[in-house]
């Protein structure tokens, strides 16, 4: 990919990402031009070509840049103990971070994986195959170990992938939590779902039951 060197370069290079980035997910990338990528950044279309020769170019770029930077934030912050709890924890409560902090970038990654040709789905999926495999990991150790209570370690992750990526759906820095509110609270969440068992035995609860079934209309009362 051609790429444009020195400092104005850069900087106009990084203004047209961000720019793509939050078009991109507000508006959907079908519904971008770089005719109108260029008016946001304040250059000519043709100008943009010279660093993403075309559209899909730059959508690739940002949704690899995305993973590799996630990767490179749980290389930073894994713990060098090979702890399931801790690991779990760390890898909760810097996947929330990382993603509360990059809202744009994870809506286009997360929702435009289709607009991909094949070749660079593919190279998309293996990046975060690779990252999602050091969930998977950690929750087979732990099962393996005592620590978690797990019986299907693909199907955990996949839940627990879902559930705390999906927080940046909901969460606004200007509300009530916190971003370390929250992670704290979905880094419960988590332990709750694997079967956790903490030093305070708060994690580990008694499973509640489903509730019977209320009874059909005219068949009496449900019990209390």
């Amino acid at each position: 990919m051609a790429r444009t060197t020195g400092s104005d370069g850069e900087r106009t290079e990084a203004a047209i990402r961000e720019a793509a980035l939050k078009l991109i997910a507000r508006h959907g990338y079908d519904a971008v031009s770089m005719r109108q990528l260029g008016e946001e950044v304040g250059v000519q279309a043709a100008a943009l070509y010279r660093y993403f020769p075309t559209k899909e170019d730059l959508l690739f770029t940002l949704m690899r840049d995305h993973m590799v930077g996630l990767i490179a934030s749980w290389d930073a912050a894994r713990p060098a103990a090979r702890d399931p709890l801790g690991g779990l924890s760390t890898f909760v409560r810097n996947h929330i971070g990382f993603h509360v902090a990059r809202r744009h970038s994870t809506h286009v990654s997360n929702l435009e994986l289709r607009s991909l040709s094949p070749a660079r789905l593919t190279e998309v999926l293996r990046l975060r195959n690779s990252y999602e495999k050091e969930l998977r990991r950690i929750l087979r150790e732990g099962a393996e170990s005592g620590a978690f209570a797990i019986d299907d370690v693909e199907l955990t992750a996949m839940a627990i992938i879902q559930m705390i990526t999906g927080v940046i759906v909901w969460f606004r820095p200007d509300e009530r939590l916190s971003v370390e509110e929250v992670a704290e609270t979905y880094h419960t969440m988590t332990m709750r779902l694997v079967g956790a068992a903490s030093s305070t035995g708060v994690f580990r609860d008694t499973p509640t039951p489903y509730p019977s079934p209320l009874p059909a209309a005219g068949k009496g009362k449900a019990r209390e």
